[in-house]
């Protein structure tokens, strides 16, 4: 293999040009499983090549704990996809979560990357066994447990349970899985002997942190098997009661998928009741927040004046601005922050 076959080099006005030629649809799915992977360096180069050959889009994490996949598949090549990720006995009729909303332009390239674990979650090997995890509950039984009064704690960061959640749920307000789960512990303490049940939006973060729950004393845990993906599609077909309400925040250029009609949330800079997430336009900032389309408007696309005058500033003068700061980097940030403060300073 050559490495032109093992990287997508193509930019994104390039990529968007040559999806909008597609005259086929594209079925959007994910699938994870923590499974021992001796050599994902080498299994990575080989789901490349394979996995280019059919057109596969996404973002993929391999690890030696396992995989976490989110792809973009043309539905013609869905078969000879499930074939091929049968061919790896590792990965034998791993389950998939198809998307509930279809849309083109969701992945753009196929990327694959080798990380130390497919979900970071901060812990050493002692605080969690992943073969003493919580029992997966379906749709049905997950429904009846909440009618009975069992805790349920979002396992997600606080941008993405802000546009939608299960009623009643325990929502952290932290922003990386690394926080959250000394936070639930905090939060459920003298909760231990108390039914709790576990969700987040496929299932991969539960897994970890039910089994870290149980390590550290709590001993009624369950999780949502499937996540809110597996659930939507469970009770749509089923014909059961959906008790999440809002939008799913989804990990890539839809950004979420509706899920009931229900707004939950609001413009962080009005007020207004909106649910659609949207990055700051002064790429220097990049900051994700909910913004209408009025402020959209009012405000350039941008969280704050000052992002605004960044926004309108000659390209000279960004450039110089970027040398004083000696190439700093300012990381895409999702801090909860008031950003209606910014514009009545």
């Amino acid at each position: 293999m050559t490495n032109t076959i093992l990287h997508n080099k193509l930019n994104r006005l390039d990529a968007e040009k040559l999806l909008d030629l597609e005259v086929f649809e594209r079925e959007i799915l994910s699938f994870y499983k923590y499974v021992t992977i001796k050599n994902p360096h080498q299994l990575r180069d080989v789901l490349f090549k394979n996995w280019s050959d059919l057109g596969v889009l996404g973002r993929v994490y391999l690890a030696n704990e396992g995989i976490n996949a989110q792809l973009s598949i043309p539905e013609h090549n869905l078969k000879t996809f499930r074939t091929n990720l049968d061919a790896v006995e590792i990965f034998k009729n791993i389950s998939f979560k198809y998307a509930v909303e279809k849309k083109k332009l969701s992945f753009y390239k196929l990327t694959i990357k080798v990380r130390k674990q497919i979900v970071a979650d901060g812990l050493s090997k002692g605080e969690y066994d992943l073969s003493n995890i919580g029992k997966k509950l379906d749709a049905d039984q997950w429904n009846k447990k909440m009618d009975e009064g069992a805790i349920v704690v979002d396992m997600r960061n606080h941008y993405e349970s802000e546009i939608g959640h299960f009623k009643g749920a325990v929502l952290p307000q932290s922003e990386t899985f690394k926080e959250e789960l000394p936070e639930v512990v905090s939060m459920l303490k003298g909760r231990e002997d108390s039914a709790i049940m576990l969700y987040c939006t496929g299932g991969i973060r539960c897994e970890k942190a039910s089994a870290y729950l149980k390590h550290k004393g709590f001993n009624n845990v369950s999780q949502l098997s499937g996540g809110i993906i597996g659930y939507t599609e469970s009770v749509r077909k089923g014909g059961l009661e959906n008790k999440f309400q809002g939008k799913n925040f989804v990990f890539d250029d839809r950004l979420a998928e509706r899920i009931t009609d229900d707004v939950i949330s609001k413009c962080h800079q009005c007020g207004t009741a909106c649910d659609s997430h949207t990055n700051c336009a002064n790429l220097q900032c990049n900051l994700l927040f909910i913004q209408c389309k009025n402020c959209a408007l009012k405000h350039s696309n941008c969280c704050s004046p000052k992002c605004i005058n960044d926004v309108q500033m000659p390209y000279e003068e960004k450039k110089k601005r970027r040398v004083k700061r000696g190439g700093e980097k300012i990381f895409h940030s999702h801090k909860k922050i008031d950003l209606s403060l910014k514009f009545n300073q």
